[in-house]
C-alpha cells in the first residue's frame, strides 16, 4: 500500500516536524509514504475573494501533479469518520484495486474546488477548526493508528 500526503505550505515549529517525521516512521512498517510539501501562494493582508480564488487555483494545479489513486481531499464539508472507519477505508482501498491512497490538506483557505470534486471521500476532522500544520500530525497519526487497526495492533486500544 502507498500512502501519499499532499500538503499546502511547510511545517514551522520544531515540535510538527519532530512529530510528522515520527510518524512518517512508524509508517514505513506498512506502507510506502511519500509527502509532497507544495508552496502555499502568496496573498495580500486582506485579499478579496478573486484573490483567493486565484490561489486556490494555482495550488490545485501544483496538487494534481502529485494526486492519485483513491483521493481524500481534508476538508470542512467532508465527512467526519470514526478511527475504525478510517481504517476499513484504507483497507477497501487497497482490496478494490488501488494501490495508492493520497490525502490533500489544503492551505488555510482550502481547497479549490476541483480538488475537492476529484475527491473518492472528502474527508472532515472535525466541526472544530485546527491549524493547517496540527491537523498535519493529527492525520498522520490517524493513518498510522489504521494501520495498527488493520494489524491487529496494540497502539489503538
Amino acid at each position: 500500500m502507498n500512502i501519499n500526503l499532499i500538503v499546502i505550505g511547510k511545517l514551522k515549529e520544531d515540535y510538527l516536524r519532530n512529530a510528522c517525521a515520527e510518524y512518517i516512521k512508524r509508517l514505513g512498517r506498512f506502507c510506502t509514504f511519500e509527502l509532497h510539501e507544495l508552496d502555499e501562494c502568496r496573498l495580500s493582508d486582506n485579499p478579496s475573494d478573486k484573490e483567493i480564488e486565484t490561489a486556490l487555483r494555482k495550488e490545485a494545479e501544483q496538487i494534481k501533479r502529485y494526486a492519485k489513486g483513491m483521493i481524500v481531499p481534508m476538508c470542512i464539508e467532508g465527512k467526519q469518520l470514526t478511527s475504525t472507519e478510517l481504517s476499513e477505508k484504507i483497507s477497501d482501498a487497497g482490496v478494490n484495486g488501488q494501490s495508492t491512497v493520497t490525502f490533500i490538506i489544503g492551505s488555510s483557505f482550502g481547497l479549490d474546488n476541483e480538488i475537492k470534486a476529484m475527491g473518492d471521500l472528502k474527508l472532515s476532522m472535525s466541526k472544530m477548526t485546527f491549524p493547517h500544520q496540527l491537523a498535519r500530525v493529527m492525520l498522520l497519526e490517524q493513518i498510522y493508528r489504521s494501520f495498527q487497526i488493520m494489524s491487529g495492533g496494540k497502539y489503538h486500544k
